[in-house]
């Protein structure tokens, strides 16, 4: 279904240009998107937030098992959890709201998460006013528990990225509320969570009007990324964490520049302890944010006006699984006495070394790679990712905001390439990525010769891209440009290019990448679509080029962009299709293939 797309507000526009943010368009959805639908409907948890009286954000985390949420309709969600009946501040100002907000209900931000599988979905929308909205039954007085029923009308969502969020089991578990502290400063067991935590849950708004909407988001990194910058009786508390490199969005950052105000919440998955902050924000940046949080360029500073520390508050408790490969090491305050190099949790470090790059155009090329410690770092299967770790090479350290290299504001130079290679067509310490040199990182790559002897972190192997191999059924796979590169490593790994029927679209200038592709796996060519758009620009000897790839299958080309009309009479070759494009393209598939089960991977992070 079309719809216009959501424009920004003013703190958006505002950090899109202080951070030098290339124009695009605002992805948020109308409404809730499939996508979203299919987080609700499987999230164990949900983060909540909203204002109270006094126009300070709160957020709170509930659920427990992935039968929380419901559908209603397109975008109304029901929420059936166990919550806590004495001290959840989300859930006291939601109570006390009922029958006072007017017909429109007061604004909700939602986060439905799910930690097993590092997938999430911002959901912005109201509660649906009235009795309907919420629905307490208490289940247990002595110990402060019950079963709360909310109802929320979605008004947009908006799938986010994988990259700082880290694994975690849930499991269902009865609350038992004991408030330790319901003020600054924090208490020592409070302090201890900090410690230890690897993510909190963040809401923030544009204004303290109820009119107006309000964003739930997450925020994780290393355990003790969150820093507490002061803690005392005569000062109060305040909090500082670092703005990792993410999807440049700045939702958040846009909100807080227009209403400096934040909600956060702690939980500890261990003990269903849980710690509430709202509070006053600054946004620092360059030089002063190195200063405050060294090898930091953007940072959040958070001084607590409320907080709330409750024990055995959380309906779950969460199994700790693998942590995210994004995150960098804990990043000390300079007012503290450690090291600025934090220790990992793993004292092997991997390394990947340069020893081999094959240019196929001016703007594409293929890296080869050798592992240091094949047995540390561990395997990969085709369709999955690498994250390397560039820091070293072109991190700034303590500098602060460039106008010669805009980018490096806010950049932890880890990267994720998708692997190209098969275990079994390289050796077993090897491996292959196939890239378009696109930014600060890309560039430096080729720039870089391979007797530099260039060697880069590896951070770890992620996704689940994975194409049948062992199925007998029609595997369609459309590509843009450089999407191609799933398929490659599948190809390595010896797919059955009989069962394949690839759509693959490309500009004019990209045509080598296709020769390339087709010169190394020539089967492919008999599963191949190619459409060659761009006609009209300058690209050398295009027609020369279009002869050669021809020769591969000649009906197989055509010289136009892919259009609905050459999908549609597809649309039955299976029912599950496969899609590694841009935005752009995957919107109009999305549209062209409805009813069918779309398999894709957002590389936009």
């Amino acid at each position: 279904m079309a719809f216009a797309p959501q424009g920004w507000h003013d703190g958006e526009t505002y950090m899109h240009s202080f951070l030098r943010v290339p124009e695009r368009e605002n992805p948020t959805f109308p409404g809730l998107s499939s996508y979203g639908s299919h987080l609700v409907l499987t999230s164990p948890l949900l983060a909540l937030g909203t204002l109270d009286k006094e126009g300070r954000p709160w957020t709170t985390i509930i659920g427990g098992e992935p039968t929380c949420m419901r559908l209603m309709g397109r975008s109304i969600i029901i929420v059936n959890s166990l919550v806590d009946l004495k001290y959840d501040p989300v859930l006291e100002i939601i109570r006390e709201a009922q029958g006072q907000d007017g017909e429109n209900g007061i604004i909700i931000g939602g986060l439905p998460i799910d930690l097993a599988s590092r997938n999430r979905v911002k959901l912005s929308g109201r509660l649906i006013s009235g009795r309907p909205g919420l629905e307490i039954n208490r289940l247990n007085d002595h110990d402060g528990f019950g079963e709360a029923q909310l109802v929320i009308k979605v008004e947009s969502s908006l799938g986010n990225c994988p990259k700082y969020l880290n694994k975690k089991k849930i499991i269902p578990a009865l609350p038992k509320p004991v408030m330790i502290s319901d003020s600054p400063p924090l208490p020592d067991t409070a302090v201890r969570l900090l410690a230890k935590a690897d993510m909190f849950f963040i809401s923030s708004s544009t204004s303290n009007d109820q009119k107006r909407s309000i964003g739930t988001n997450h925020r994780g990194g290393p355990p003790g990324f969150v820093r507490i910058l002061y803690n005392d009786a005569s000062n109060g508390t305040a909090l500082v964490f670092p703005e990792y490199s993410g999807n440049r969005l700045y939702q958040t950052l846009g909100n807080l520049h227009l209403y400096p105000r934040a909600g956060l919440c702690f939980p500890d998955f261990d003990t269903q302890d849980i710690l509430y902050v709202t509070g006053i924000t600054e946004i620092v940046a360059g030089k002063e944010a190195a200063s405050l949080l060294p090898r930091s360029n953007l940072v959040v500073k958070l001084t607590v006006t409320a907080a709330r520390f409750v024990h055995g508050s959380l309906p779950f408790r969460g199994l700790q699984d693998e942590l995210s490969p994004y995150n960098p090491s804990v990043r000390f305050l300079t007012t503290e006495h450690a090291s600025v190099v934090a220790k990992t949790a793993n004292a092997t470090t991997v390394c990947a070394k340069l020893v081999r790059k094959d240019l196929i155009s001016p703007t594409i090329a293929r890296f080869r790679f050798s592992i240091s410690d094949p047995e540390a770092a561990g395997s990969y299967s085709p369709g999955q990712y690498i994250a390397l770790s560039f820091e070293d090479e072109l991190g700034m350290g303590y500098s602060h905001m460039r106008d010669d290299d805009p980018r490096s504001l806010n950049d932890d130079y880890i990267r994720t390439f998708t692997i190209s290679s098969a275990t079994q067509s390289l050796p077993r310490n090897q491996f292959e990525i196939t890239i378009r040199n696109v930014g600060v990182v890309t560039n430096f790559l080729f720039r870089t010769q391979v007797r530099a002897g260039l060697e880069v972190p590896l951070k770890g192997f992620g996704g689940s891209f994975t194409l049948p191999t062992r199925s007998k059924e029609v595997v369609p796979f459309v590509a843009g440009g450089i999407g191609i590169t799933p398929l490659l490593a599948h190809a390595a790994a010896g797919l059955d290019f009989g069962l394949l029927r690839l759509f693959w679209t490309v500009n004019i200038r990209d045509i080598n990448l296709v020769i390339d592709t087709l010169s190394r796996f020539p089967a492919m060519a008999a599963s191949a679509r190619i459409f060659i758009s761009g006609m009209n620009e300058t690209a050398g000897d295009a027609n020369k080029l279009l002869e050669t790839l021809a020769t591969f299958n000649s009906s197989s080309v055509s010289t136009s962009r892919l259009l609905a009309s050459d999908i549609l009479p597809q649309r039955d070759l299976a029912e599950t299709w496969y899609l590694c494009t841009g935005p752009t393209l995957r919107k109009s598939l999305l549209k062209w293939l409805e009813g069918k089960k779309l398999v894709y991977e957002d590389f936009n992070y």
